[in-house]
């Protein structure tokens, strides 16, 4: 094995010119689609099906310039469908790039977070416990536990260790590692944690280590700190020999593409039963030819299917994450943009959500004295040795907000003192755990069976590990209390000292199972304060308005958590919950202790899964947030979990739905404001599409029935297509949101825009205006006019009428005219669309007479603008009845 590279890793030119020989460190994925296969899809969509079959018909008739018409109409609709998916496409894309996975390496000697596709060969990759591992690598410095199953398909993780070179340069490979606590020296290391830290607790289930320090891209880190140096990356990876079947994984579709489909569906089979209907009506009972009561048929069939629905849903759902992202979170599951207007209650870490995660050391305290560093010149004598084992029982070079304080603090204060042992690394490490919340660093003294102990963790941790007498951890708990008070996190901080024998010479000492088994003495505590942000009480405000109940969830002493719920405004109730009357409360006792408590402390990450699972349980839709590892299943459990972007782990981001970008909870409450504006838009679009279809239905199939002349023919419903398409996908997508969007209730689960009330709603929206035009048709004819006369005023108030549903269903608490005045970029260009395609359908002759119209003239005009007239009325008084129904019963709350 060749020697350990120099942690400094690569420069960066010669890191850009392996990038440029060896290309980007992407994994095979599924290219985007092609032009040609949108047309592809495109043309087999049933609507477009039933045109070519109309357009072979007019051929067949000896019509070919209404043939020609038809399928030019074809190609016009596939370039609004291939502008509709590239604009989705580059939304995805946009999110593709926010969400690449990223990698921590040494460029020039200074560790860099760079994307993970320009990781190279020779890279030395700095990996923390959490990580996703950016490609295949030899671990030459520390210690993991890695989660290989995505590889192996066994769940437990896999130790690794450093290949080990003998004298003569031989490599010796580790065989198997105990399940016990181990000794490793780490002369160089410079990490966040010794090697021990990596080291499993006695009894936990850890495989022997394979391929020594192999360690292979898209594995995850469970435990430990290591460097490691890039040996593959993108395809020559061992991922990426199998990354074919990884680019045919597709994310499955959410509840509502699953109702849309199914909907559908339903919808299509009732356009084929009724178009054969009309198929026999025509021909047998009316007498026409069969090839005219084809094409009666197929437009009944294209006038019913509603194929804009899943349009809308996909262009809905990539453009709205699109607009999220644009608020700094990112989504990773489409299903979360649907359910962010259902968020009931919101669950955040107080620590970097909340606060700024900008620690610093606001005071010092011993039994006797305390210090704050305020106006201070220097540190008094008595807080040099609470400082000096606060910085022991920290690594060097944390990676930890709070430890960075505690190391710039003592640095600051301690500067030019035998109080400072930089570069000093500890022999062992007792990791913070569920039963014992601190930690234990294990120092080397002068004397060789002689060990210093150094010790940080929460005050009743440590205090537990002193065994101190009753009467001293009281006055412990009361100076936590009164710190924590102040709103500060507070630790204990104790040293110790240990004789240990080695088990045979020239071996690691066997160290005790428990940090119990040692004597410490209490030195004191720390007091950290982390600054809450300033846009936070007024992100609270509006969740309050919104009926987003927030609840904050801290490992942090109950007094601390108080004290940051007042200064924000998050809650005024003094109850607190703990992590250890959670765990001795059943569900319903947990259930009703929640409906009157706002803060949850001292908490594990288990405890917040538990949490989550009791509020589902009492039918509370659940945004949560998490950074760690051990928060993966809380947030999986969760309806939307919420990864940390800036400080979370690979493995929290890719649990989660949402990633905070920025870690601030302003934008979580951005991000439910947009998936409201979302969900209100969606479901106007899609009230208006089931809306404009029904008059269309209507004009189709009632003549037939009626024995009246044909009305709309497959060239009509193609142009009025024309309108709607746009109109559901673009316009509708666009609209600003509406006025209180954040001072209504969230919606319930159960309340779909393909439910009873809000189709009902649509559909008598549009049997009022089918009505108004199949009575205007009926008086036209009874006046003598002609059909092609009276087609062209029915007709052209039809697509008037298209523009009218629009502006009705933008608002419901608005006139349809007023609706008007609301701002909206595509709402006129519509508008000048619409006018523009009736001028040329009744401007220009040949267009005319392929579309069986004439010139109305100015009675037209005028009959025209009295059906128009009547359904401004109809569509007004539709509206004033659905508000005294009550809101939601059209599907918009109210």
């Amino acid at each position: 094995m060749p020697n350990a590279p120099e942690p400094c890793g690569l420069s960066a030119a010669e890191a850009a010119r392996r990038l440029a020989a060896d290309g980007a460190n992407l994994l095979p994925g599924s290219a985007p689609k092609s032009g040609l296969a949108i047309v592809r899809k495109v043309v087999m969509e049933p609507m477009f099906l039933m045109l070519l079959a109309a357009g072979g018909i007019y051929l067949a008739l000896g019509d070919p310039a209404e043939a020609l018409f038809l399928l030019g109409f074809v190609f016009v609709v596939i370039g609004i469908t291939l502008a509709q998916e590239r604009k989705t496409q580059r939304a995805l894309e946009s999110l593709r790039e926010l969400s690449a996975p990223r990698a921590l390496v040494m460029r020039d000697g200074h560790e860099q977070r760079i994307a993970g596709a320009d990781v190279v060969r020779g890279d030395v990759l700095v990996l923390h416990e959490g990580d996703r591992i950016a490609a295949d690598a030899r671990l030459f410095d520390g210690q993991l536990e890695v989660d290989e199953s995505l590889l192996t398909g066994e769940s437990v993780p896999v130790a690794k260790l450093p290949d080990a070179v003998d004298s003569q340069g031989s490599t010796n490979e580790a065989k198997s590692v105990e399940t016990t606590p181990s000794h490793h020296p780490g002369p160089r290391n410079r990490l966040r944690r010794a090697a021990g830290a990596a080291a499993p607790s006695g009894g936990s289930a850890v495989r022997e280590a394979t391929s020594v320090g192999a360690l292979y891209a898209s594995t995850v880190v469970t435990r430990g700190v290591c460097l490691a140096e890039v040996q593959a990356t993108a395809g020559a990876t061992a991922i990426g020999r199998i990354g074919a079947d990884l680019a045919r994984t597709v994310e499955p579709p959410s509840a509502l593409q699953r109702a849309s489909r199914q909907l559908v569906r339903r919808l299509g089979m009732a356009a084929l039963l009724l178009a054969g209907a009309q198929l026999l009506l025509g021909w047998w009972w009316n007498g026409r030819p069969l090839l005219e009561s084809i094409l009666s048929g197929i437009a009944l069939a294209m006038a019913i299917l509603p194929e804009e629905i899943p349009v809308i849903l996909t262009v809905f759902l990539a453009l709205g994450a699109w607009r999220i992202s644009k608020q700094k979170v990112l989504t990773r599951r489409m299903s979360a943009v649907e359910a962010l207007g259902a968020i009931t209650v919101l669950a955040v870490d107080k620590t970097g959500t909340l606060t700024l995660n900008r620690m610093e050391v606001a005071e010092l305290a011993t039994a006797d004295a305390r210090f704050t560093p305020e106006h201070a010149s220097e540190l008094p004598e008595a807080f040099h040795g609470l400082t000096e084992f606060a910085m022991l029982a920290t690594p060097g070079d944390p990676f930890d907000p709070m430890e960075k304080a505690i190391q710039r603090f003592g640095h600051g204060w301690l500067a030019g003192t035998e109080h400072v042992h930089d570069g000093r690394e500890p022999e062992f490490e007792y990791a913070l755990s569920g039963e014992i919340l601190a930690m234990t660093r294990v120092f080397a003294s002068s004397a060789p069976a002689q060990h210093l102990l150094a010790t940080k963790g929460a005050p009743e941790a440590v205090a537990d590990l002193c065994h101190l007498p009753m009467a001293r951890r009281d006055a412990i708990r009361a100076q936590v209390e009164a710190m924590a008070e102040r709103g500060l996190r507070v630790l204990g901080v104790a040293r110790g000292r240990w004789t240990g024998a080695p088990a045979a010479l020239d071996a690691a000492p066997l160290w005790p199972k428990s940090q119990h088994d040692f004597d410490f003495e209490f030195l004191g505590l720390l007091g950290l304060a982390d600054p809450p942000r300033a846009e936070v009480p007024a992100a609270l405000a509006e969740c309050r308005r919104a009926g987003v109940r927030v609840i904050m969830l801290t490992g942090d002493h109950p007094a601390t958590a108080r004290a940051i719920a007042r200064q924000v405004g998050l809650s005024e109730r003094a109850e607190v919950i703990t992590g250890a009357e959670i765990a001795g409360l059943d569900d319903a006792a947990l259930r009703e202790r929640l409906r009157h408590t706002d803060l949850c402390a001292r908490l594990q990450p288990a405890h917040k899964l538990r949490l989550v699972q009791v509020l589902q349980a009492g039918g509370e839709v659940v945004a949560m947030t998490g950074d760690g590892v051990n928060d993966a299943p809380a947030l999986k459990a969760a309806d939307i979990g919420i990864a940390m972007g800036e400080r979370g782990t690979d493995v929290a981001r890719e649990a989660a739905s949402l990633v905070l970008l920025d870690d601030s909870f302003a934008r979580i409450v951005a991000a439910i404001r947009q998936g409201r504006r979302i969900d209100d838009n969606l479901r106007k679009a899609t009230r208006f599409t089931f809306a404009v279809h029904v008059p269309v239905i209507a004009l189709a199939l009632v003549p037939t029935l009626l024995q009246w002349p044909v009305l709309l023919m497959p060239v009509h419903i193609v142009l009025l297509q024309l309108l709607i398409d746009p109109a559901c996908s673009i316009v509708f997508e666009a609209d600003p949101e509406s006025p209180g969007l954040m001072e209504r209730p969230p919606r319930p689960v159960s309340d779909s825009p393909f439910g009873a009330a809000p189709l009902g709603f649509a559909v008598l929206q549009g049997l009022g205006i089918a009505g108004l035009l199949l009575s205007g048709y009926a008086w036209l004819a009874v006046q003598g006019w002609s059909a092609p006369q009276a087609r062209s005023v029915v007709f052209g108030a039809l697509m008037l009428s298209v523009m009218l549903l629009i502006l009705a269903n933008r608002d419901l608490q608005r006139s349809a005219l007023r609706g008007m005045t609301t701002a909206n970029p595509w709402l006129w260009r519509m508008a000048v669309a619409m006018g523009g395609l009736l001028a040329a359908v009744l401007g220009l002759p040949w267009l005319r007479r392929l579309m069986g119209l004439e010139l109305p003239g100015l009675a037209g005009v005028a009959a025209a603008a009295g059906l128009l007239a009547l359904c401004v009325i109809w569509l007004e008084g539709a509206r004033l009845a659905s508000r005294w129904l009550g809101p939601g019963r059209h599907g918009q709350p109210g």
